[in-house]
């Protein structure tokens, strides 16, 4: 697996500002900016310069999904040339920080708990073989805002060296059928096993549907905050976790830089429009 809790959050309040230019890119699990070798840089990096402010109507949501009060100051690039866009953070202003979980391996009540007590939602990136011992655990999480996005069926942290783009292709679109099967709802955003990305990937990627590749500058491993660059969350920074058994370490080393920092939770999907 990839290596990289509590008070309710106060009430979301901030006013918009400019938008900024995107930084696209890739943090593997423990050297920043790995990609495979021979894959070109990250995506296009459009630029938004709108005013925005804070939306007094939020746009309506499922029964249970947390409403973002932020109006994005950011826009998905789209597929170009049939390769998604890769996006490791997001160019915002805003006070904002995007929680994300990977794989699925532990499957502990407390994890339900504790994003329920702060009342965080998370982008949840599951790998299907990790949990379909148990596909149903996750649903709670669904229940309070989060949502299920594509981690592979496999995790092979190989799979951009030791396969081509049709094995590829198939590990990916058979997680967004699981997802599908099990959740009522296909996945629009992919991590990849390790962290690592190519050509075939970003191509496999897109001809599944997904809308782009995501990956991480900051994490909470082992009990302890662990940054690309500088010493603590900024606005905009995704954030890796995974279900182990250290979680409520993890997720408590994240909630204190988090409040540290001043910034919100807010899920990524809502953000980028894509949920």
């Amino acid at each position: 697996m990839c290596d990289d809790h509590p008070s309710t959050a106060s009430r979301r309040t901030a006013l918009g500002f400019l938008g900024a230019s995107l930084v696209t890119g890739v943090g593997a699990c423990a050297v920043p900016g790995n990609q495979s070798a021979g894959s070109p840089t990250a995506g296009p990096s459009p630029s938004s310069s709108a005013s925005t402010a804070m939306s007094p109507t939020p746009s309506p949501a499922a029964p249970g999904r947390l409403r973002n009060p932020f109006e994005p100051d950011f826009k998905l690039p789209p597929i170009q040339g049939g390769l998604a866009p890769v996006i490791t953070k997001i160019p915002t202003k805003h006070p904002v920080v995007f929680l994300t979980i990977d794989d699925g391996a532990v499957k502990s009540p407390e994890s339900v708990r504790l994003l329920k007590e702060n009342d965080y939602p998370a982008t949840l990136f599951l790998t299907s073989n990790t949990v379909r011992d148990n596909p149903a655990f996750f649903k709670a999480f669904m229940e309070q805002g989060s949502l299920v996005e594509n981690h592979t069926v496999s995790h092979n942290v190989n799979m951009t060296t030791q396969w081509g783009y049709q094995r590829q292709l198939d590990d990916i679109t058979g997680m967004q059928d699981f997802a599908v099967q099990q959740y009522g709802r296909k996945p629009t955003l992919f991590r990849p096993p390790g962290g690592s990305y190519s050509t075939a990937m970003r191509q496999a990627v897109a001809a599944a549907g997904l809308k782009a590749i995501i990956t991480w500058e900051a994490k909470a491993n082992a009990g302890r905050m662990d940054y690309q660059y500088g010493h603590s969350l900024r606005p905009g920074d995704i954030v890796l976790m995974h279900f182990r058994p250290e979680f409520a370490a993890d997720f408590e080393a994240f909630r204190s830089a988090q409040v540290a920092a001043g910034l919100e939770v807010v899920l990524l999907e809502d953000f980028l429009g894509v949920a």
